[in-house]
């Protein structure tokens, strides 16, 4: 009996067809589709990495300011004058109060719908005009956020100068706790606006890239 060295026919065609090894190229290009994969993943954390810490510094600069109350009493000229202080006197703190609500309540919207589409494994900006929508809304209220702060640190800082060549002292020695409230107010305010440009940059980042 003579043994062939070949084996022809139609099976072992479609063996050899399907057990070719996958060359250099298509090797790059799934390598190259894992890393995008990975990519556009932690970029989707990212997002809602953000959200969640926008909303958290909108909600405690809030916080802050509408505890900011306290009484005491005040020496002038030698007369003792009961003094009073609450954020609702003034406007540039009301003012601050509004516009950390209405970041809080933006942040709470795009944090659930981020949320949302990263546990369905969805893109979490699913279009272009999305994208553009809250790039908007996130340089707006940037815009907002370092308005309210600026107003209120002008405020506080009269508070604590007092104002001079008159009688009125510095107040914030007197309420030292309302100053207190203010000032870490001001300062999660400004915390929020650097998170609200972070997010405005990485929707520019994915603007460009799509």
């Amino acid at each position: 009996m003579e043994s062939s060295g070949t084996m022809s026919g139609p099976l072992v065609g479609m063996m050899i067809t399907s057990s070719r090894p996958l060359d250099h190229h298509d090797l790059y290009q799934n390598q190259n589709n894992n890393n995008n994969s990975k990519r556009k993943c932690g970029s989707d954390v990212g997002h809602v990495v953000l959200r969640l810490l926008c909303m958290f510094t909108s909600l405690a600069a809030l916080s802050f300011m509408v505890t900011a109350s306290q009484s005491n009493s005040v020496s002038i000229y030698g007369f003792q004058f009961p003094i009073h202080s609450k954020w609702s006197f003034s406007h540039s703190f009301e003012f601050l109060v509004g516009i950390s609500a209405a970041v809080a309540a933006h942040s709470l919207l795009q944090l659930l719908i981020s949320a949302s589409r990263l546990l369905r494994n969805s893109p979490v900006i699913p279009s272009r005009n999305h994208a553009w929508l809250i790039f908007a809304g996130d340089q707006v209220f940037a815009y907002a956020m370092i308005s309210a702060g600026s107003a209120a640190s002008g405020v506080t800082n009269l508070n604590r100068t007092g104002i001079r060549h008159t009688a009125l002292p510095n107040f914030c020695k007197y309420l030292h706790s309302f100053c207190d409230h203010v000032a870490i107010s001001i300062a999660f305010t400004f915390f929020s606006c650097i998170l609200l440009a972070m997010s405005a940059v990485q929707d520019v980042i994915w603007l460009s890239k799509n």
